[in-house]
């Protein structure tokens, strides 16, 4: 991989995604293990993007559509829910990217961002694998992105849910790799 070429794409490793449940990989290890990665992808000269879900305190910046698992309202979720885990190195150069859906791409600048800095493969880390690794990725494929993702540092809600996208869906959109395999490829 060309490091100035390449983004590190870390997705939702906030407070109040990272206090729910993960597997198969548990949600400190995907923290711990994307920690690594930003440094190692820092030191080669990559981007680094960190990606957070939030929403306004009225909550009407939010899809709502009608649903047999409709989203807990803003109003119930915790006031740092939002918030990126102290264990991250997030630096001033990295960019930040606020989302109000499970994609990074729709209502953002992260298209416009990654493409102004020439950057052409995505690398994943985060939770979830089903939810916004997986929306992002699939918005990044059609917008003809490189893509490797992390597989052990990432998790869904449910082991299926986790295995299902890492073996049936990524591997048409791109390569799965692990974490040691994502450093030694981009030389950090």
């Amino acid at each position: 991989m060309d490091p100035r070429a390449t983004a590190l794409v870390v997705i939702d490793l906030q407070r109040g995604v990272v206090a729910r449940p993960a597997a198969p990989h548990a949600s400190s290890d995907v923290v711990a293990r994307a920690v690594r990665l930003v440094h190692a992808f820092r030191r080669a000269g990559a981007m680094i993007v960190f990606v957070h879900v939030g929403f306004s305190a009225d909550d009407r910046d939010r899809l709502k559509p009608h649903a047999d698992q409709p989203a807990v309202p803003a109003a119930q979720m915790p006031p740092d829910f939002a918030e990126f885990v102290d264990e991250l190195p997030i630096a001033d150069g990295d960019l930040r990217i606020r989302k109000r859906q499970w994609g990074a791409f729709y209502g953002t600048e992260l298209d416009l961002q990654l493409r102004r800095r020439g950057v052409t493969t995505l690398v994943y880390t985060g939770i979830a694998t089903n939810f916004g690794i997986e929306s992002t990725a699939r918005d990044a494929y059609e917008r003809g992105y490189e893509q490797l993702f992390v597989e052990d540092a990432m998790s869904g809600l449910t082991a299926e849910a986790h295995q299902f996208a890492v073996s049936t869906i990524f591997p048409r959109m791109g390569r799965v790799v692990s974490t040691d395999d994502a450093i030694a490829k981009i030389g950090g």
